[in-house]
């Protein structure tokens, strides 16, 4: 899949010499990678979990540097996951001072689209994820979507998965 080269806004740089003379410099965007980040040592079940329910497909692994030779299972400082034509990034938090605070949701969504959201949930389900709310349809399912069902994985992210409308609303700004 090729990606598309976005610019989105930019910077500005003051030009030397004396003259307050700003320069607009565009900044380019050519992806966006989410990145997880689990209790350590987790991210190794994380990826599993996201194979399992969402058939994701991992692309590469970088193991952390300092943790490879004291522990039996080195911490993971990033794993590229293919998903739905997008990629995310999985690793494990090395300092334990980073962890997360529990709570109950992390603010966080991911949108995965499917046509067949009952399947895709009971998938995620089976592989260790908890029903969130129930397939909405119509009206209640909102984010361009025609039915949409939610799961929390065991790691805290609130996965929406549904099916989109077949034609989206159009709205004037």
């Amino acid at each position: 899949m090729a990606q598309q080269e976005v610019t989105n806004g930019g910077s500005e740089k003051k030009t030397g010499g004396g003259n307050d003379i700003m320069e607009v410099i565009e900044v380019k965007f050519t992806a966006l990678k989410p990145q997880l980040a689990v209790e350590a040592p987790k991210a190794n079940e994380a990826i599993l979990f996201y194979k399992a329910a969402f058939g994701a497909e991992e692309l590469g692994r970088t193991l952390h540097p300092k943790r490879k030779a004291d522990q039996e299972h080195p911490l993971i400082l990033s794993a590229q996951l293919s998903l739905a034509g997008s990629t995310i990034l999985v690793s494990d938090l090395a300092d334990p001072s980073e962890t997360p605070a529990k709570t109950e949701g992390t603010g966080l969504v991911f949108y995965l689209e499917t046509d067949d959201v009952a399947s895709a949930i009971n998938k995620a389900v089976g592989a260790g994820a908890v029903v969130v709310s129930e397939i909405a349809e119509g009206e209640g399912a909102g984010c361009g979507l025609s039915r949409v069902g939610k799961v929390k994985d065991p790691y805290g992210v609130v996965w929406a998965i549904g099916t989109p409308a077949a034609k989206a609303a159009v709205v004037e700004a």
